[in-house]
């Protein structure tokens, strides 16, 4: 926060609590004068029910007092005017550094146990599986579902289809280091419509084989080849998909393909060792693993 809003915040906070003590103190506290209830004749409801200017019950008027000399402590103690820190010296970071310290120190023994096992035996620990099933939860699920089923341009993790290569290795570098894949948009390189429209055919049709006869098929092998490879079956070591299949991660409508096609895509799955660590990326890469199994 700037210095100028910071002390926006400090003189419309002490205003705002003077005002208060000054509406409660000053306002008026005794019964409507004979004058005031004179004038109040011509507010009359029911015969008898008048509108009248009276005081607080006695017993509301000290909770508010108590309320607004409560708010002055509670900011003498924090950092609520912003400008000065409290005798508390509390700040939203410190406690969130002091918890993950505290929760380092309880379970890093735990997570530390496991960091010698390879992926295998760890798919065939109970406990090390229960704890991969929290840690998807928490750090996975948003993107991948709490199914691990995925969601357009985010990767079914269930089935046998991977991206970037299902070994337990791969998985793990995937999740420690993150994955940017880069698929470009060739639309210029195509042409027009036509030439669009005949390559978003040629690659739905690859599943039952290519098609050479296809006008899209040289344009396929000079634009293509080189991530899809010739037959379409994909390269885990761009992260290019597979297209002689019926599994499309952004799906497999003639309006997802020439998207696809034309505007090209940036997948991109965020890194997580600065996050989690290795001994808990080691974990969760062998709950992914045993989720395809």
């Amino acid at each position: 926060m700037s210095s100028a809003w910071a002390w926006y915040v400090f003189v419309g906070t002490v205003v705002s609590i003077l005002a208060c003590f000054w509406l409660i103190m000053f306002s008026k506290r005794q019964g409507p004068s004979p004058d005031e209830i004179a004038g109040s004749e011509a507010h009359v409801w029911d015969e008898d029910i008048r509108e009248l200017n009276n005081p607080l019950p006695r017993w509301w008027l000290w909770m508010f007092i108590g309320t607004l000399i409560w708010s002055i402590g509670y900011l003498i103690y924090y950092p609520g005017l912003v400008v000065v820190d409290g005798v508390a010296k509390w700040s939203q970071v410190a406690q969130y550094e002091a918890e993950m310290a505290a929760a380092e120190e309880r379970y890093a023994p735990l997570f530390e146990r496991f960091s010698a096992m390879d992926v295998e035996a760890l798919v065939n620990d109970p406990q090390a599986m229960s704890l991969g099933s929290s840690l998807f939860a928490n750090y996975c699920a948003q993107c991948h579902g709490s199914s691990a089923q995925g969601a357009p341009g985010f990767p079914n993790l269930t089935d046998e289809e991977w991206l970037w290569g299902g070994e337990p290795a791969q998985i793990e570098q995937a999740i420690l280091k993150g994955r940017n894949a880069v698929m470009p948009a060739l639309g210029p390189a195509l042409g027009g419509e036509s030439e669009v429209t005949a390559m978003v055919e040629y690659v739905k049709s690859m599943q039952d084989g290519q098609d050479t006869s296809s006008p899209a098929h040289a344009k396929y092998m000079m634009l293509c080849i080189a991530c899809h490879g010739p037959t379409g079956n994909g390269n885990p070591i761009f992260g290019a998909p597979n297209l002689a299949n019926d599994i499309w991660l952004y799906g497999s409508s003639d309006t997802v393909i020439r998207k696809t096609i034309m505007e090209g895509r940036n997948g991109v799955m965020p890194a997580h060792e600065a996050l989690i660590g290795p001994d808990r990326a080691r974990i969760l890469a062998a709950y992914v693993y045993s989720l395809s199994r």
